[in-house]
């Protein structure tokens, strides 16, 4: 869905300081876990439960009790469920957008502003209670007792419900989240959120007493799901995420492109389509062609988004965009900007460089994005299922979304890039060029040692992994 059409009531911009809120040391806790996580990858580490606090599923008790309160929920009731339980319906995100998010919720800037940090309010407005209200020093998103938000739990009101994020009950109680992939993608890779970080959800239906066959087909009637890729290729739902996180997505740039146009070329209206950013990033595809800018840079990325704004508000109220849909059903704005400069409105806020003291979105995304290492270019991918060893002698091997079974080598000079993947068995690594597991599960024990190029476990950008088992890290960069 549009992740973000509800919320128009409060634009999830720059908001003045109000009185009576006032920063905790949130911030300054961030940084230290920052440090900490750093410091605890330089040498060896032994556990037997998970690093980066991932889930493989919900499995046990917790989860069986998550699927039973699932199964009797009724439409409108509200849901309080964990990152980790949750499965998308849609292939991509648009990187760009998240970057954003987790580039001002690590900056203390909001702070030094005179606000809380904006994913506190962010937080809050997705659990339908409208923003924070105090936030204790160290507060962290995985302890919602650390700070409280303005309405309490229990006094929500259409308004507030109105911008929570929807789920839809599957067969077997399953989660299928059907709006808010980019907003809870964003609490599960900050480093005081997680995949275990809790949030209430809206049940849009509870379909859980259909086949799977029938729950899918309903879905697609009910344009609950959305089965194009990246590149706008279809896809089957077979297809989809299993589970939230950058490693199981997508980037969809055009995505992202829509995300910065939004107050500039077009309002979400209050009756929103589905996939409303989707929509207009198929129509955006034919119009302006992203490749042709340099997206590294502030001016270039800038410049494509004033082509595509300008394209949006400059065509016909009804032309068809995009599934049906009319330029006016999508929110196309009849004046670009609001009719505004293009030094003021929301364009000119989106143009403050991130020196400034309040960063345009973009500035802030692109400055993240900085932070967030390149992987090596695969010369081998690896989907699906792979039963057996694995030796990695050459080249760089990408495990993506792949369920491998059987011990992992990657030997002198090679390299591992795993994303999303789950490997039941050893993996070992010793003197390899470049090691990157990101949103991976593990079971079994982990050995990596003096890697040439970069070992990437965690940081910016790399979804939380789960290892169960020992894990050896030794003499690597």
């Amino acid at each position: 869905m549009t992740d973000s059409a509800r919320t128009q009531h409060r634009p999830d911009g720059h908001r003045p300081a109000r009185a009576g809120r006032r920063p905790g040391g949130a911030a300054r806790g961030l940084a230290a876990g920052l440090a900490a996580g750093a410091l605890a990858l330089g040498g060896v580490v032994a556990t037997g439960s998970p690093v980066g606090a991932a889930s493989a599923g919900t499995t046990g008790t917790a989860g069986a009790g998550a699927k039973s309160a699932a199964l009797k929920a009724k439409a409108g009731d509200l849901l309080e469920v964990s990152l980790d339980q949750l499965r998308p319906t849609q292939p991509s995100v648009g990187f760009d957008q998240i970057y954003y998010k987790l580039g001002r919720y690590s900056s203390p800037k909001d702070e030094r502003n005179g606000d809380f940090n904006k994913r506190f309010d962010d937080w809050c407005e997705t659990n339908g209670q409208e923003e924070a209200a105090t936030v204790s020093p160290g507060a962290k998103l995985s302890d919602p007792s650390s700070f409280t938000c303005t309405v309490p739990v229990g006094q929500e009101t259409d308004e507030t419900r109105a911008a929570m994020k929807t789920v839809v009950i599957g067969p077997g109680g399953e989660l299928y989240l059907t709006d808010g992939h980019h907003s809870l993608t964003s609490f599960l890779e900050t480093p005081d959120g997680g995949p275990k970080t809790r949030i209430r959800l809206r049940v849009a239906d509870n379909l859980s007493g259909l086949s799977p066959d029938a729950f899918w087909r309903t879905m697609r009637e009910k344009k609950w799901v959305w089965l194009r890729d990246a590149n706008n290729k279809p896809i089957t739902t077979d297809q989809l995420p299993q589970r939230l996180g950058l490693a199981h997505f997508q980037d969809d740039r055009y995505r992202s492109l829509v995300y910065f146009t939004r107050d500039i070329g077009y309002q979400a209206p209050a009756e929103t389509a589905e996939y409303l950013e989707f929509l207009w990033g198929t129509w955006l595809r034919d119009r302006v062609d992203l490749d042709s800018y340099d997206v590294n840079s502030p001016a270039s990325y800038l410049t494509a988004v004033r082509a595509a704004s300008e394209a949006m508000s400059g065509t016909a109220g009804d032309t068809v965009i995009a599934d049906g849909r009319t330029a006016d059903e999508l929110g196309r704005m009849p004046e670009w900007n609001a009719g505004k400069k293009p030094t003021g409105g929301e364009f000119g806020k989106l143009s403050a460089p991130i020196s400034d003291d309040k960063p345009g979105k973009l500035a802030y995304a692109l400055d993240f994005r900085a932070l967030v290492p390149a992987a090596p270019t695969c010369t081998k991918t690896l989907t699906g299922k792979h039963t057996g060893p694995l030796v990695v002698s050459s080249g760089v091997v990408c495990l993506n979304g792949t369920r491998q079974t059987g011990p992992v080598v990657v030997t002198g000079g090679a390299s591992l890039v795993a994303k999303g993947a789950d490997i039941t068995g050893p993996v070992q690594a010793v003197g390899a060029d470049t090691v990157q597991i990101c949103g991976t599960s593990l079971t079994g024990p982990l050995s990596v040692v003096n890697t040439k190029q970069r070992l990437t476990l965690s940081g910016p950008g790399c979804t939380p992994n789960t290892l169960n088992g020992p894990v050896q890290l030794v003499g690597n960069r």
